[in-house]
């Protein structure tokens, strides 16, 4: 196969680990983003979203050359707007090339014109002219000196100073205030269309496990690493940029539970084009979701028998098991080859038990507890944690892309609930702390606003911290995440830390303030309604 080459500004199709190829432009990155080791690679940036990453020279092909193999092989809405940004980009560089041209060109008559008026007709004006040709020769000279002595003066500067400034002109790199889009496509690419590409393989296909994946792949917020633990986590951008590369399972989801984090997650599933049938103890909550396209099942095991795989989300420990074991329940309407995730926040015993029962009916089982709010959930930004049958894992990819920012492979059943366990114990105290914090102050005679401020300056600042503070500021305790249910992740994460005899004070005395909140008819309020524990 013929060496393709490609540089600064060319257009091309990038494929991004298990991602459809994308149409995208070969940009300078930005001075801080180093280029990874290994292979050669170019850093590009993808049209119709914000992404931009380091992809390897044999994931690139150029985009003139494969445009028609490309649109057939991909047809989602935001793949298309995608396109059409490439061609509205291709005609805006065509017309400032041709406003150019007719530009050059009067340019050049009025010259020709103004030549033929004052052409010299004698030996006098062509020796005036032969002077005045030396002067500017001699101006050129002069100028040269001037940087010269500019690069003298400078030297005073360090080293690294000095080629941090001068190294973006070096390498080619346009002015600052120049913007990606306005390089128009270089003549590399129209002259790479009519090269032998038939080789041109994409290297790992869409169907190929992440630790596949480019080793050295990196990218501002999409990245894929696999730890000597085991661990693996694919990472996403913004949901709406990355989403729209998804290319939905063919396999027919089914979706139990439809509380604040469900309800999210259905929705994105739905929009990114996957196949759903929902079932939820309330049926009123499916309507919506029949609406916008999903079925309805008329009981647990009945969506299970239908569907290929069925997540479930749930409150707690015993809706969890009720769900499978209970009448109707999923167990029912498992056989061998039909697959159940569950995303309910649980106990490790809980979770290896129903694995247990559903692996003996020759289930697959994947436990894959989210971490986020409502709002995340609507966003698609969910961070999910999973653990068992990795096979499955893979099969749910597209899912997790939907519902989720990252996603993370964390081994054998139980590994994923202890993990989310510890993760919503962190965030509770946490929460506790900013209470009481706003709390002292307040009584203190100091301003709970300015506190707020100087936290958003310093290293605790975060979405978070800022989110729960303006709940308690504005006392509005709608919930995102309901108080009774952290209360109910630090009892179980005090009681893993019991099982192996690992003290957790913190913990505890958070859990502490969360009961109380709770006696004070807080369970269905936000986990920010945890201030007024402290103020009554």
């Amino acid at each position: 196969m013929a060496a393709v080459s490609l540089r600064l500004g060319d257009l091309v199709w990038g494929k991004l680990g298990r991602y459809p190829p994308w149409p995208g432009k070969i940009v300078n990155p930005p001075k801080d983003l180093k280029k990874p080791r290994g292979k050669k690679c170019f850093f590009v940036k993808f049209f119709g979203t914000e992404d931009h990453a380091w992809i390897k020279v044999e994931q690139l092909k150029p985009y003139h050359a494969h445009k028609e193999e490309m649109i057939k092989i991909n047809k989602g809405k935001r793949f298309q707007q995608a396109v059409d940004a490439v061609e509205e980009f291709l005609r805006r560089a065509k017309g400032k090339d041709q406003t150019s041209s007719h530009t050059s060109a009067d340019d050049k008559s009025r010259r020709n014109s103004s030549e033929e008026r004052s052409r010299p007709n004698s030996g006098d004006e062509k020796r005036k002219l032969s002077l005045s040709e030396g002067k500017v020769k001699k101006n050129v000279g002069e100028g040269k000196k001037r940087v010269s002595s500019g690069s003298a003066e400078r030297g005073s500067k360090p080293p690294l100073k000095r080629a941090q400034e001068q190294s973006p002109r070096k390498r080619g790199r346009p002015p600052k205030d120049e913007k990606d889009l306005t390089i128009p496509e270089s003549s590399t690419v129209k002259g790479m269309m009519a090269g032998p590409m038939a080789a041109f393989k994409w290297q790992p296909t869409a169907s190929e496990p992440v630790k596949d994946a480019d080793p050295h792949f990196h990218h501002f917020l999409l990245s894929q690493t696999e730890k000597e633990t085991g661990s693996t986590s694919i990472q996403a951008a913004d949901s709406t940029a990355v989403n729209g590369s998804i290319t939905p399972t063919d396999k027919k989801i089914g979706f139990l539970g439809l509380g604040l984090m469900g309800s999210g997650i259905v929705s994105n599933l739905l929009k990114m084009g996957h196949t759903v049938t929902v079932w939820n103890r309330t049926a009123e909550k499916c309507d919506l979701f029949i609406q916008e396209g999903a079925r309805l099942g008329r009981t647990p095991a009945e969506v299970v028998s239908t569907c290929d795989i069925t997540f479930a989300c749930v409150s707690d420990p015993k809706a969890a098991k009720d769900l499978v074991l209970g009448p109707s329940g999923v167990l029912q309407g498992i056989r061998p080859g039909k697959c159940y995730v569950d995303m309910s926040t649980v106990d490790a015993d809980t979770v290896t038990e129903l694995a247990q029962v559903i692996v003996s009916r020759g289930g697959r089982f994947l436990e894959a507890p989210v971490s986020g709010n409502q709002q995340l959930s609507n966003d698609g930004m969910l961070v999910i944690l999973a653990a068992g049958d990795r096979g499955l894992y893979e099969d749910c990819s597209s899912c997790f892309q939907a519902m989720g920012k990252t996603s993370f492979f964390l081994g054998e059943v139980g590994n994923a609930a202890k993990m989310m366990l510890i993760v919503n114990m962190v965030q509770g105290s946490f929460m506790a702390t900013i209470a009481e914090g706003l709390t002292l102050a307040q009584v203190t005679g100091q301003s709970q606003q300015t506190l707020l401020d100087i936290l958003n300056q310093g290293q605790l600042a975060s979405i978070f911290l800022d989110q729960k503070c303006q709940n308690i500021l504005q006392g509005n305790f709608k919930p995102d995440f309901y108080l009774k249910y952290i209360q109910k992740d630090l009892r179980l994460a005090i009681a893993l830390g019991d099982a192996v005899n690992h003290p957790t004070p913190m913990a505890a005395a958070a859990n502490e303030v969360y009961k109380r909140a709770k006696a004070l008819d807080q369970s269905d309020n936000d986990m920010s309604a945890v201030y007024r524990a402290y103020i009554h």
